[in-house]
């Protein structure tokens, strides 16, 4: 049987996927209010995922992304599913419908992307799945809001710093969601909270490949404690 694309049109369909998604949505944003921080498992192995995402996730952090460029992605996203039914899983640097429709099938929950592409956002959409496209720009931002985006990744957050996060903050919609993304420690969360981020994406100093399980878990709660800080701040 051909894969479901978006040009496909059914009444029901249409229904009960937008209800999915609002399902989706609610997912992404209560897992944000418990914790604002995604964890990227850039690299990861499938071997590795279950024991290094239920380290995370037992540390605080509820969401975890899979980038495509990592090895056998699907298969991680598929086990990381299947140990941690708790979390919102997704996968990362998704720049088609068709990965879309990949990453769906292997059980992916969210679409996060380091580019803003319409397709890509309304396939998600059409899916029942939450998508976090990314955007430098106040043009992407207002586009990727109009196509349905659930939150953006303002992507890279060494270029974003919190001045411009502010300006941009200042004219996007109030309940519009902010995550920079891209060299975010724990030592700099807390002014992009002040600047209006509503959450962050954590690569590398959470985790990279060869990474102890152990030492993962540590930064996780770092992360996590820091993350309250800015709660409380």
């Amino acid at each position: 049987m051909p894969a479901p694309t978006s040009s496909t049109h059914h009444p029901d369909r249409h229904g009960a996927a937008a209800a999915l998604a609002a399902q989706r949505h609610a997912a992404f944003d209560a897992a944000l209010q418990r914790c604002g921080l995604v964890a990227i498992l850039r690299g990861i192995t499938p071997a590795e995922a279950p024991a290094v995402g239920e380290g995370i996730v037992r540390a605080g952090i509820d969401m975890l992304e899979v980038p495509l460029n990592s090895p056998q992605p699907l298969h991680s996203i598929a086990a990381l599913r299947e140990r941690l039914p708790q979390a919102l899983v997704g996968a990362g640097t998704v720049l088609s419908a068709q990965q879309v429709r990949e990453v769906h099938a292997a059980g992916a929950q969210l679409v996060v992307a380091p580019n803003f592409n319409a397709a890509v956002v309304h396939e998600a959409l059409a899916l029942g799945m939450a998508c976090v496209p990314g955007v430098a720009t106040p043009t992407e931002a207002f586009a990727a809001l109009a196509a349905g985006a659930h939150a953006l990744k303002l992507f890279p957050a060494e270029l974003l710093t919190p001045p411009v996060l502010k300006a941009l903050r200042a004219v996007l919609p109030a309940d519009a969601l902010l995550l920079p993304v891209g060299g975010i420690s724990a030592q700099n969360m807390a002014a992009y909270r002040a600047a209006g981020a509503d959450g962050f994406g954590i690569g590398s100093a959470l985790y990279r490949p060869g990474r102890e399980a152990a030492e993962v878990l540590a930064s996780a709660h770092a992360f996590v404690a820091a993350w309250r800080g800015t709660m409380r701040a």
